[in-house]
C-alpha cells in the first residue's frame, strides 16, 4: 500500500472565497476577481482525535492563511491548472503529515459570454 492510500482520514475546507489577478486576459492580469477554493486535505487523523489536541493534526488555519496569500498576493497564474498546482504543492509542504491534497479551484466570473456560475479545475497532488 503506498502512503497516499494509507489514511481514509481528510480534513476538508470548502467555500474559501478570495480575490485574484489570474488570467489570461489582460484585464484578468489588471482587475481581480474573485476565485473560490476547496480543499481535501488526506492525512491521518487517528492520533487527534484520540488527543483533541492542535498538536496532533492540521493546522488548517495555516492552510488557510497559505492558500490565500497565494491567490490573492501571489505571484499571477494565467492558467488555473498553473495555479491550483502551486497551492497543492504548496500546502503538501506545509505539513509533512498531509500525504495527498486534493485543490478544487473556480473563477467565479469567467470572462465569457455565456451564462454559468463559474469554472474550474481540480488537481490532485501526492507526496
Amino acid at each position: 500500500m503506498t502512503s497516499h492510500t494509507s489514511s481514509p482520514d481528510r480534513i476538508e475546507i470548502r467555500g474559501l472565497r478570495l480575490v485574484g489577478t489570474h488570467g489570461v486576459l489582460v484585464e484578468e492580469k489588471e482587475r481581480a476577481q474573485p476565485f473560490e477554493v476547496d480543499l481535501d486535505l488526506v492525512a491521518d487523523l487517528t492520533a487527534a482525535g484520540r488527543s483533541d489536541q492542535l498538536l496532533d493534526t492540521v493546522d488548517y488555519g495555516a492552510v488557510v492563511a497559505r492558500v490565500a496569500e497565494l491567490v490573492a498576493g501571489g505571484p499571477s497564474h494565467e492558467l488555473l491548472e498553473s495555479l491550483a498546482r502551486q497551492l497543492g504543492q504548496e500546502v503538501l509542504a506545509l505539513d509533512g503529515r498531509i500525504e495527498q491534497v486534493v485543490v478544487t479551484l473556480r473563477k467565479l466570473r469567467p470572462p465569457l459570454p455565456a451564462d454559468l456560475a463559474s469554472v474550474g479545475v481540480r488537481v490532485t497532488s501526492v507526496r
